[in-house]
């Protein structure tokens, strides 16, 4: 087996087989989700709304949550990409989709897509641990980029030159404000802020209000010094029933322990289940 090793070591000793060897380890990964998570409609992310259909109505709320709306959070709903596949996926079903998008001119072209559906919830405000003001950094009006901090992007020629003040609320306040129960699903897609939106989730979190959470992963978490041992570590304190990376085909690839081979920093979507 070393003498394998070395041989195949030897002649992939050159740039051409190294080439070869990164585009098949990244063609690999993307179908493993990593990778993967920038096209909603091509990330798998809809089995997370099939998840949160299937499981409303349980926990301590009994029958009168089964005859509600499902109620989903899109946190960062930017011009509303995952809430137009959340409206097809739960055709059929009563739901609420409340939307939070802080950017001006994004959060004008999400009003424009979603139109008067009264199913839908549009605020103009971001959610992070804390009831305040922020900065909102971006390259151009209405990118999909926007972080609240100041990326560095000149490896790909992008100038996060500009910026605008935002308004910032927290998941527990809004809900107590808006007298929402339980959470089936907290979709979150914040360029590398998920974890300031989960602090400002503690109180739903630790009475189990939350069903699910699917967050995405990727370069954003380079800027802001984040990573998915963050997240392991966060989860712990509030005992879920599972961790996932989400794949191209639905198929949730289950994370049952802390491994640095997981910090891959390239869009990818992750599902934590409560219930």
């Amino acid at each position: 087996m070393l003498s394998v090793a070395k041989g195949l070591s030897l002649i992939t000793g050159n740039p051409i087989a190294q080439r070869c060897l990164e585009w098949g380890v990244v063609r690999a990964q993307y179908l493993m989700g990593i990778g993967s998570g920038g096209v909603v409609a091509n990330s798998g992310e809809k089995i997370a709304l099939s998840l949160a259909i299937a499981g409303h109505g349980g926990g301590s709320h009994g029958d009168r949550r089964a005859t509600s709306p499902v109620c989903i959070f899109d946190v960062g709903a930017n011009i509303g990409q995952f809430s137009g596949v959340a409206k097809a996926v739960l055709m059929g079903h009563p739901y609420t989709i409340h939307c939070f998008e802080p950017g001006r001119h994004t959060f004008d072209r999400l009003r424009e897509n979603i139109g008067d559906d009264n199913s839908f919830r549009l605020n103009n405000i971001a959610l992070g641990a804390n009831v305040g003001s922020a900065s909102l950094f971006y390259d151009k009006a209405g990118s999909g980029l926007a972080s609240m901090t100041k990326r560095n992007l000149e490896h790909f020629k992008i100038d996060f030159s500009q910026s605008e003040s935002v308004s910032v609320d927290t998941v527990d306040n809004y809900c107590d404000r808006a007298r929402i129960d339980k959470i089936d699903l907290l979709k979150m897609d914040v360029e590398g802020h998920e974890l300031d939106v989960l602090r400002g989730a503690a109180r739903l979190l630790e009475d189990r209000r939350i069903g699910a959470i699917l967050f995405e992963f990727g370069g954003c978490n380079i800027d802001t010094r984040s990573f998915l041992q963050d997240y392991f570590y966060f989860f712990k304190k509030y005992s879920p029933n599972r961790m996932f990376r989400i794949t191209p085909s639905g198929y949730l690839s289950p994370l049952d322990s802390y491994r640095e081979i997981d910090e891959q920093f390239r869009t990818t979507n992750f599902l934590v289940r409560f219930s």
